[in-house]
């Protein structure tokens, strides 16, 4: 009898370590025409160093055993607050000089999902996505609707003031003198890079579960209530435990087209691909043949971390159990 109850503790034991040693978390903050040259050593380790503080939150909230939702929310909260990038505080105005705001959350355990878009005065977004979640019977709240669901359930509110940032201001007169709609960074020779902007997050906790989240601040000069991929599940976010979590970024339009979170779950499910194949076919022949441009990240039920994007460049980055950072901007080798 204390031979079997030894056994058992001993097997207790194996199973917890070996379960607290298996986790991976990949972020993004938008991909795009990124390139060395349009970066001094302080932009470019200012980003650096961004993506360097997101991945340590995730790291050490997935240490203590955090349920990958969780560090989801926690990292794109990070990452929204963070105005280097288009969501939440760094926002791009839309054609009226306002912000309108999207995003979304899955959890890969149940399927189950929040989205919101065109918020305006909610001051992180995903956080409201969680509430969807986590608080209603339904998927996909928008506009002012959204906004009083979340107000009813505490959600954190700021004033039109909070969201306006100077860059992004200038941006965004440059487009409406113009009248065009732009992505983040988009095209003018005096502006430093063409960056499709949004911020998201990947992860595999150490229960074995998968979430994702993407959220963004869309366009710049965008019209008519325009949204992009950030908070169409299947578009831009995927989450299912049996294959991979995944979020994008680039030409929304082209995203929702080729369904490509869900395309990478499907390539894996479907065709047995592995996961950085899934998201090279996602990417490569799925939106690129459509004409779109961006990326993905990716984790799948192993822990594996893959990333894709047909661009010159994404911010990205990646740790799992071993603590071990990698991150990146520019295309390298091995892209």
């Amino acid at each position: 009898m204390k031979i079997l109850v030894k056994l058992q503790l001993l097997f207790t034991l194996m199973m917890t370590q070996s379960m607290a040693q298996n986790f991976s978390i990949a972020i993004h903050g938008g991909a795009g025409n990124l390139l060395p040259k349009n970066f001094s050593e302080e932009r470019e380790a200012t980003y650096r160093a961004a993506l360097d503080s997101a991945l340590t939150i995730g790291y050490e909230m997935l240490q203590d055993s955090a349920s990958a939702t969780d560090v989801c929310e926690a990292v794109v909260n990070y990452l929204e607050n963070n105005p280097l990038f288009n969501a939440g505080r760094g926002s791009v105005f839309n054609a009226e000089g306002q912000h309108e705001m999207d995003a979304s959350i899955m959890d890969g355990k149940t399927l189950n999902t929040g989205a919101v878009a065109g918020v305006s005065l909610i001051k992180n977004p995903v956080s409201l996505a969680r509430l969807v979640l986590d608080s209603s019977e339904h998927v996909f709240l928008s506009g002012p609707g959204a906004e009083t669901f979340g107000k009813s359930h505490g959600a954190a509110t700021v004033s039109a003031e909070y969201f306006h940032n100077e860059r992004r201001y200038r941006q965004w007169e440059k487009a409406n003198k113009k009248s065009v709609i732009k992505l983040d960074h988009d095209g003018d020779a005096d502006m430093e890079e063409k960056k499709h902007g949004t911020v998201g997050v990947a992860v595999m906790d150490v229960f074995g579960n998968l979430a994702a989240a993407t959220s963004t601040g869309g366009m710049t000069n965008k019209k008519y209530g325009r949204v992009g991929d950030s908070p169409i599940i299947g578009a831009g976010t995927y989450a299912n435990n049996a294959t991979c979590a995944v979020s994008c970024t680039g030409h929304g339009e082209y995203f929702i087209r080729a369904q490509a979170a869900f395309e990478a779950h499907a390539l894996m499910q479907y065709k047995g691909q592995s996961l950085q194949d899934a998201c090279n076919t996602a990417i490569y022949e799925r939106v690129g043949v459509l004409g779109g441009e961006g990326g993905m990240i990716a984790v799948d039920s192993k822990g594996n971390v893959a990333y894709a994007f047909n661009t010159a460049g994404m911010y990205r980055g990646s740790v799992r159990q071993d603590g071990e950072k990698h991150i990146a901007i520019f295309k390298t080798n091995s892209d």
